[in-house]
């Protein structure tokens, strides 16, 4: 009697060899090499200790969904079903619905782009479609160039398709044309091709910065002239506290960008109904692509969304949460001010999050485990670097938490940095920390 082996032979009996494996998975040998890029998201290894009721959180982006009208939507998916029960719950277009498809185009035009129904593909969150364009473009060894830092779950995209990550510093306006362009050229001369530039421009997850209206052309051309594809990632857009949104960097260029975008932060992340506005010829591989790893999207997900667009005051819900996170926002820079003067922050205009760097000697890894048993939890600036850098900072998230909590949890956090201070003070900073590029400025919270 023979038996199949983790290598991929037999071996006779009935105890499969191990030869090529471990005790704990002996299928080891058998994963593809990209297999083993593969770790753990730092903030999702937080989700389990961070949603303790106990525990101000302070780490995770999720929305704040208070403000949805829960009876109106629910009122609009049971019509759906009602109506259109036997289309939601069927198979649909690997495209997506043409409805919804005219209906982003609304969306997108708040940033100034326009496109076509056909120009648009809907995917499974916006994750998705991230996950496609690597898978398109990518080959093991390919660098992407992404700011530093940058979203953590864009990185462990490039990690998996084996792409080099080639970082890229950013400051309080964004992306650094000139940095972009010694890169790019030194990559030229060092043979290495270039496939991506992986951009966040508003309200930068994490660095809570934005690209400035007058570097967004800038970053263009430099990519043009070398021939980079640039990957506009936007969830954020709308979610600015002042003013009018930005125009998209694909408003400005529509054969060098593709745009992604999402109803996860403006309306709700449970639809998981993202899309990507790319050019022609890169929408039909996207749509291939997407074909042959889900089929379709969602059907009920997506006439559920269409409908809350036809139906609901989808501009006023955005402008509720805008207000509702900048309430938020000046929290956590208020609380900031008081409770930790000697870190510096960056103040963003809009979205979630604001980037923190600690005093000099403390690592924030290193101090997470404290900062759990004082009741707060964030994460640390390593998981959205490539190269191991930023363990000096920190993402802090105020989305979520009520403004009063955020003032507790920015409270029990100086608490845990005065305790670090004090020890590295008492005993040196042991092997030091690596410092990133985000220059943030001073405890400013004008």
């Amino acid at each position: 009697m023979s038996q199949h082996t983790p290598s991929g032979g037999t071996t006779s009996g009935t105890t499969p060899t191990t030869a090529a494996g471990t005790r704990l998975d002996p299928w080891l040998g058998a994963y593809a090499d990209r297999t083993h890029g593969m770790r753990a998201s730092e903030i999702r290894a937080l989700f389990a200790v961070a949603n303790r009721p106990e525990v101000v959180s302070l780490a995770g982006g999720m929305p704040n969904l208070d403000g949805l009208p829960l009876d109106v939507i629910a009122d609009v998916a049971q019509r759906v079903v009602a109506t259109r029960g036997r289309t939601a719950l069927q198979y649909g277009s690997g495209q997506g619905d043409e409805t919804l498809r005219e209906q982003i185009l609304d969306v997108m035009r708040l940033e100034g782009i326009h496109a076509h129904p056909d120009d648009v593909v809907v995917t499974t969150g916006s994750q998705q479609a991230l996950d496609l364009v690597t898978r398109l473009f990518v080959n093991p060894g390919d660098v992407i160039v992404a700011e530093a830092p940058s979203y953590v779950g864009a990185l462990g995209v490039f990690r998996a398709y084996q792409a080099d990550v080639v970082h890229v510093p950013l400051d309080v306006d964004g992306l650094v044309p000139a940095a972009l362009e010694e890169t790019l050229t030194r990559l030229a001369a060092e043979g290495r091709r270039v496939k991506l530039l992986y951009t966040v421009p508003n309200f930068h997850n994490p660095a809570g910065v934005t690209l400035s209206a007058e570097r967004r052309p800038q970053i263009l051309e430099i990519c043009r002239r070398h021939g980079v594809l640039v990957l506009e990632d936007n969830p954020y857009g709308l979610l600015g506290f002042d003013g009018d949104p930005i125009p998209a960097m694909r408003s400005l260029d529509e054969d060098g960008v593709i745009y992604l975008g999402s109803f996860s932060k403006t309306f709700a992340p449970g639809y998981r109904v993202g899309w990507a506005v790319a050019p022609h010829a890169v929408r039909e591989k996207l749509v291939l692509a997407s074909e042959s790893a889900i089929l379709c999207p969602s059907n009920a997900s997506q006439l559920a969304i269409s409908a809350y667009l036809s139906t609901c005051d989808w501009r006023g819900q955005i402008k509720a949460f805008r207000e509702m996170y900048r309430e938020r926002r000046d929290a956590m820079m208020g609380a900031l001010a008081e409770h930790l003067p000697d870190a510096t922050w960056t103040v963003p205009d809009g979205g979630f999050y604001t980037w923190v760097r600690l005093p000099d000697g403390l690592d924030a890894k290193a101090m997470l485990p404290r900062a759990v048993t004082a009741r707060v939890a964030y994460v640390p600036g390593t998981a959205f670097y490539a190269d191991g850098q930023g363990s000096d900072q920190m993402r802090l998230s105020f989305c979520y938490p009520t403004p009063e909590r955020i003032r507790e949890g920015v409270r029990r956090l100086a608490g845990v940095v005065a305790g670090e201070s004090e020890l590295v003070s008492l005993f040196g900073a042991g092997l030091g920390v690596a410092r990133g590029d985000v220059q943030a400025p001073g405890p400013d919270v004008s």
